[in-house]
Formats: structure tokens, C-alpha cells, sequence
């Protein structure tokens, strides 16, 4: 098939022309990470196991991505002579003394499933350490690496590796490690040397098409739900609010005895904590922002075939849309009459941040004393703090700036009562907090299929690429958010609670719950991770996902509903 449009046409051509080799030209075999299969992030260095190293030494030099360096990429020279076009014939390059030590390392090895990832012009390899007896009394491992590459023209496409030579496992013995280099041509295009690591059978299955099918259906319900009975209703109430001489006796009894118009002096009043709030709303429309942008990266670039892009291109996107957060949480706290302005804008600035970089600390600390790969370097985060600093905040203070100038003096269509109406009492489902309970339940309902194929793509062996999918369903979830929180809005306001702005972003934000629930059916009930580092990343990096997840889908109810309320009282007539 054709590649898709490229819009990086440059970088992709620098990024081709590297990869060409010429014949007999040095190919580097980089040999990565090593650790137990049922523990994706459990990674360490490839030689912290006492695997010996071959006879070259001199090597291409290699520049380490910050995307890398977050990710636990160590990758290490074989010291393996491979040349392009070049077949290698079985040959030992090493040999290991076996003594006590060593055998205890490869035996702990073995028993935890440990598999190892290798990188041959920047294309994955997994091979075993070893294996059991079916009695688990013998070990062995395996000593043989059979490479065979593929190569199209002047670039390699294909790469395979086959573990052979089981040797027992002895202490006191010495241990000969070989390999064979295997060069043949392929019909692969270099575009398409990638898609063998794809899964189409497992993205693109039924359950996958019909869980979309099931989210659209689910919006056409909800939007149609907004429009017929929440109009129709409004359309009445407007009717008896403006006192039409066609209104039946009982609506002319009422009057504005009750309903949401008895709240108009009110409903626009500041929300309580003011500051924060701006700042969640703020990071939250950055936070969609951020997807957004990178998902439709991710659909023309394809993202996966290079280490650490993804998170790379985050980071770069989610530094660059920093005024975004300034923009909408520096005018609503604004318009809310809010003074601490300089206060508000670090609280937007870092919130997000400092949830990510804690978690990170904390559970650096666990990869510290396991000696993990997955130990942030103290270089990298330096990087990452001189990029909040002097990327992320300037370029809030310039979002905020803008959004106090541009939109932050109050133009609300009905003029605050200097003292706040009494809330009357109500039944229970009206009060706040059983909205909020209830407000995420569809939400997570319209995208709970698709975080199982993302939470597989994350914590298990397989590479997410269907981002198309991705992206419809988070123009479900917007849709889907929107319409719950204005029919959980109106239901307040009908009820004479003015507190609308919390509870709308609660309400929606409450999808997070769910999500953070279903990582614990997850994590028991569909992977096999065991161990305090697995356990700690796990849950540490779910509660980071969450929680940006909701703070996004609260920022989105949020300034869904408060276009709803403006558009209601602007139309409704106040004597």
C-alpha cells in the first residue's frame, strides 16, 4: 500500500538517507534491555545478566532521545562484527566462565521468563535467555544467535533472530556464546519493514468495530436526548417565563415561582476556589489540546517505528501548547474577579508537571534500589526541569497575558446579586454529589473498550497503531461529555442549586474513577505482573494517566455547559 501523506517530508528524507548502507559498511547490533516477559517495565541493562561481550570495539557514535532516556532505553554495543551484504559464518565471540555467581543469575533469569530486546538499524529483536527442564531441576541456555537480515537495494528492511545451541547450565564450566549473520534479499519496501511488528488481528477485530459502532450509536442517543427533550423543555419554560397570553392557567399560577430562571441573579457567580479551578480548566484544555495535536501526528507520521518518538513528541507538543493553558485558565480566573493572577498562572503552569515529575521521583526511587533501566538519569531530569522553566512558563505567562486582555472582563448576560440565594432543599439524585457520581458512568461506557486495546498496546507486547480509531473516539468522548454534564447541569439549575461550574467539572472529571477501576480488573484479571516495581509503576503511571484524563474531561464538560448556561439566560427575558 502507499504511504500515508508525510508532513515532516524533510526529516523523513535526512531519516532515509541515513538508514542506506553501503556494501561491507558497519551495521551495529545494540543490544538493549533484559527482563521478565510478564513485567514489560521491569527492564535492565542487557549486561547486568553475565553475558560476555564480543572482540570489536570500535563502534558509530549514538545520541540518546530524551524520549529514550524516559523510557529506559540502555542501549549497549555487542561488540559483534556484522557487516552489510556481509554473511558471517558460525563463530564464537566470546566465552563466559560459569562459576557459582553467574549461574544463580542466568537460573533466577530463566525461572522469571526473562527475554531481552536487541536493535539492528533501529529494528526490535526478542530472543530468550533460556530455558527449564520440565521438572525445573536443569537449566539451560541458549548460545547460538542466528541473524538473518533482509535487505532491499541499500537499506535493510527485515531482521529475524533464532535461538539455538541449549547449553546446560554448570557451574565451574565455561560457556561458548557464537553467531551467524545471514544476509537475503527481500520485496519489502523500507516504508513498510515495520508492519510485520503490527497485530491487525488484534486492533482490528469485531469487538473493536463494534465498540465504536456502539459509542456513535450511544452519541446519536445522547445528542438526540439534549435536543429533543432538553429543548423542548427550555422551549416551555421560556414560554412561562415570558408570560405569553397563549400559556394554560396552571403555567400562569407558577410563574417563576421555581425552575432554573429563579437563579439567574446567581448563576453566574464565582465559583468557590476560584484559582484552582481556573487552573484545572486551564490545564485541562491544554491536556486536549495535547491529544489532539499528537494523535493527528501519530495518523501521518508513523511514530512507533522510531524509540521514544511518542513521548518525545508529547513533550514537545505539550511545551508548545503552554499558552493554551494560560489562554482559558488566566481569562476565567479573570472574568471570576480573581486578583493572585501571577499565582494562578504558576499553579497552571506546574499542576500537570508536578503530578507527572512526582510520580516519576517516587517511583525512580523503587527502579534506584532494583537498579532498573528504568531509572530517569539525573541529566535527564535536569532537561525536563529546564524545559518547565524556561519553555513551559514563559510561554504560559504570554497564553495568560493574552487571555486577560483579550477575554477576561465579565460579559455575562445577567447581573449578580450582591447576595447569594438561599439553595433550597431537594431529593437526594439532585444533590451535587450523586451527579458527580453518576456524570463519568457513559463517558466510560463510550471509550472502556478502546482503554483495553490501549492499556494492551502499554503493558503488553504490542505496538498501538490504529490511531484513527483513537481519534473517533475521542470525538465520542467530547460529545458524550458535553451532553451528560448539560443534562446533569440542567437538572441542578431546575433545582435551584447554582453550583454548577464544580459540579459540572466534577461530574465529568468522574470518568477517571472508572478508568482507574478498570486498571485494577486490568491489572488481576489480564496480565500476569507480579512485584513490588511492576506494581508501583503500574498503578503510579495509571493514577498520572487518570487523572489527566479527567481533568481533561472536566475542562471539556466544563466549557460545554457554560456555553449552555450563556446561551440560556441570554435568551430568557429578566424584568
Amino acid at each position: 500500500s502507499d504511504p500515508m501523506p508525510r508532513i515532516f517530508s524533510v526529516f523523513n528524507y535526512c531519516l532515509l538517507f541515513l538508514f542506506q548502507y553501503q556494501d561491507k559498511e558497519e551495521v551495529v547490533l545494540w543490544m538493549n534491555t533484559v527482563g521478565p516477559y510478564h513485567n514489560r517495565q521491569e527492564t535492565y541493562k542487557y549486561f547486568s545478566l553475565p553475558f560476555c561481550v564480543g572482540s570489536k570495539k570500535s563502534i558509530s557514535h549514538y545520541h540518546e532521545t530524551l524520549g529514550e532516556a524516559l523510557q529506559g532505553v540502555e542501549l549497549e554495543f555487542s561488540g559483534l562484527d556484522i557487516k552489510f551484504k556481509d554473511d558471517v559464518m558460525p563463530a564464537t565471540y566470546c566465552e563466559i566462565d560459569l562459576d557459582k555467581e553467574k549461574r544463580d543469575a542466568f537460573v533466577y533469569a530463566i525461572k522469571n521468563h526473562y527475554w531481552y530486546q536487541m536493535y539492528i538499524d533501529d529494528l526490535p529483536i526478542w530472543g530468550i535467555v533460556g530455558e527449564a527442564d520440565e521438572n525445573g531441576e536443569d537449566y539451560y541456555l541458549w548460545t547460538y544467535k542466528k541473524l538473518e537480515i533482509g535487505f532491499n537495494g541499500n537499506r535493510i528492511v527485515d531482521v529475524n533472530l533464532t535461538s539455538e545451541g541449549k547449553v546446560k547450565l554448570v557451574p565451574n564450566t565455561k560457556i561458548q556464546m557464537s553467531y551467524s549473520v545471514k544476509w537475503k534479499k527481500s520485496d519489502v519496501k523500507f516504508e513498510d519493514r515495520f508492519d510485520k511488528y503490527l497485530d491487525p488481528s488484534f486492533f482490528q477485530h469485531r469487538i473493536h468495530w463494534f465498540s465504536i459502532f456502539n459509542s456513535f450509536m450511544m452519541v446519536i442517543f445522547l445528542v438526540g436526548l439534549v435536543s429533543m427533550i432538553l429543548m423542548r423543555t427550555l422551549r416551555k419554560d421560556y414560554a412561562r417565563y415570558s408570560k405569553e397570553e397563549e400559556m394554560d392557567d396552571m403555567d400562569r399560577d407558577l410563574g417563576d415561582e421555581y425552575g432554573w430562571k429563579q437563579v439567574h441573579g446567581d448563576v453566574f457567580r464565582p465559583s468557590s476556589h476560584p484559582l484552582i479551578f481556573s487552573s484545572l480548566i486551564g490545564s485541562g484544555c491544554q491536556i486536549f489540546a495535547v491529544s489532539l495535536i499528537v494523535i493527528i501526528v501519530a495518523m501521518i507520521e508513523d511514530l512507533y517505528t522510531e524509540r521514544g518518538s511518542m513521548l518525545s513528541t508529547a513533550i514537545f507538543v505539550y511545551a508548545a501548547t503552554s499558552p493554551v493553558n494560560g489562554y482559558f485558565g488566566g481569562s476565567l480566573y479573570a472574568r471570576q474577579g480573581g486578583r493572585r493572577w501571577i499565582k494562578q498562572m504558576f499553579i497552571g503552569a506546574f499542576l500537570i508537571p508536578a503530578m507527572v515529575c512526582g510520580t516519576a521521583f517516587f517511583i525512580n526511587f523503587i527502579a534506584i534500589y532494583y537498579h532498573a533501566s528504568r531509572a530517569i538519569p539525573f541529566g535527564t531530569m535536569v532537561a525536563v526541569c529546564c524545559i518547565c522553566f524556561f519553555v513551559i512558563l514563559p510561554l504560559n505567562l504570554v497564553g495568560t497575558i493574552l487571555g486577560r486582555n483579550l477575554s477576561g472582563q465579565p460579559n455575562f448576560p445577567c447581573r449578580v446579586n450582591a447576595v447569594p440565594r438561599p439553595i433550597p432543599e431537594k431529593k437526594w439524585f439532585m444533590e451535587p454529589a450523586v451527579i458527580v457520581c453518576l456524570g463519568g458512568i457513559l463517558p466510560f461506557g463510550s471509550i472502556f473498550i478502546e482503554m483495553y486495546f490501549i492499556f494492551t498496546s502499554f503493558w503488553a507486547y504490542k505496538i498501538y497503531y490504529v490511531y484513527g480509531f483513537m481519534m473517533l473516539v475521542l470525538v465520542i468522548l467530547c460529545i458524550v461529555t458535553v451532553c451528560v454534564t448539560i443534562v446533569c447541569t440542567y437538572f441542578l439549575l431546575n433545582a435551584e442549586d447554582y453550583r454548577w461550574q464544580w459540579t459540572s467539572f466534577l461530574s465529568a472529571a468522574s470518568t477517571a474513577i472508572y478508568v482507574y477501576m478498570y486498571s485494577f480488573y486490568y491489572y488481576f484479571f489480564k496480565t500476569k505482573m507480579y512485584g513490588l516495581f511492576q506494581t508501583s509503576f503500574y498503578f503510579g503511571y495509571m493514577a498520572v494517566f487518570s487523572t489527566a484524563l479527567g481533568i481533561m474531561c472536566g475542562a471539556i464538560g466544563y466549557m460545554g455547559t457554560s456555553a449552555f448556561v450563556r446561551k440560556i439566560y441570554t435568551n430568557v427575558k429578566i424584568d
